[in-house]
């Protein structure tokens, strides 16, 4: 068989079989590229469902505007047809997460690291989200315990649940002996609206073991807990049986700096655009 019968093979296809072919290709290239490959290509692309899976976080870490990653994110999530299952992203603003949330009744995997969502904006959308059973809102600075009690108290089929932060200063707070100031809200939050959590990372968080204590007691169903950096957890009596009768536990010194993100510094430089009008329409 010759290379142009090869590739009348592919344009071929059962339009099903290509929509779960699609679906390894990362979606910010599937958007620039596949769509002008060939009429059949186009056409399945023009589906909903090559688009229930959407993974962008690496072409969001490049892109240097967030207005611009809210505008590709609305294009892609607006061609799932309200199929979306998964969305994978990061650095996403009100107004995408507002309307991703728009298309959330079968949205079950939503992981949005370093985002600019805040708590009055989950307040409106977190309604929408019921049917989340994986969540990663790690290093979202504008989401406070009062946005952690939302998502709760609405995500009741929560069974994975990401939330680590950035670090304080390590050699500080480890061998000069000054600890990070206390805060128990996140964790109460979590502990008191989360209860059917299976795995739950808090790293470089700021509770105490009064604050995991809840969680422990609370969250029945856990078998993996990471809460490294926590410095100010000393797992004394009770609380320190609890979390080592735990399945899978990282301690607060478990490998801490290597939880510590890399700088996730933007550059625009040789990116095709996904938010572009021609490209994904």
């Amino acid at each position: 068989m010759g290379d142009c019968e090869r590739w009348r093979c592919w344009d071929g296809l059962n339009p099903d079989v290509l929509a779960l072919i699609f679906m390894k290709i990362p979606s910010d290239e599937l958007a620039r590229t596949a769509p002008f490959v060939c009429r059949g290509w186009r056409e399945t692309l023009s589906g909903p469902y090559c688009w229930s899976e959407i993974d962008i976080e690496e072409w969001c870490r490049r892109v240097d505007r967030e207005d611009v990653v809210d505008v590709g994110v609305r294009r892609l999530v607006g061609r799932s047809g309200r199929t979306l299952r998964r969305l994978t992203a990061c650095r996403i603003g009100n107004s995408g997460f507002s309307f991703v949330a728009s298309f959330g009744k079968q949205l079950q995997v939503l992981q949005i690291p370093r985002s600019e969502v805040t708590d009055l904006t989950l307040q409106k959308s977190a309604s929408s989200l019921t049917a989340l059973q994986v969540l990663d809102i790690s290093y979202c600075n504008n989401i406070t315990h009062k946005g952690i009690e939302i998502l709760g108290k609405n995500c009741k089929s929560l069974v994975n649940f990401h939330r680590n932060m950035h670090s304080p200063e390590y050699e500080s707070s480890k061998d000069n002996g000054v600890t990070t100031k206390i805060c128990e809200e996140e964790a109460l939050a979590v502990g008191n609206t989360m209860l059917g959590l299976e795995r739950l990372e808090l790293a470089f968080g700021c509770f105490s073991d009064l604050g995991l204590d809840v969680i422990l007691t609370n969250c029945k169903a856990l078998r993996s807990l990471d809460i490294r950096g926590c410095w100010n957890v000393e797992l004394h009596g009770d609380v320190g049986l609890k979390f080592n009768a735990v399945e899978l536990v990282k301690d607060p010194h478990y490998d801490a700096l290597q939880l510590c993100p890399s700088s996730d510094e933007a550059s625009s430089d040789g990116v095709d655009d996904i938010s572009d009008e021609g490209k994904v329409d």
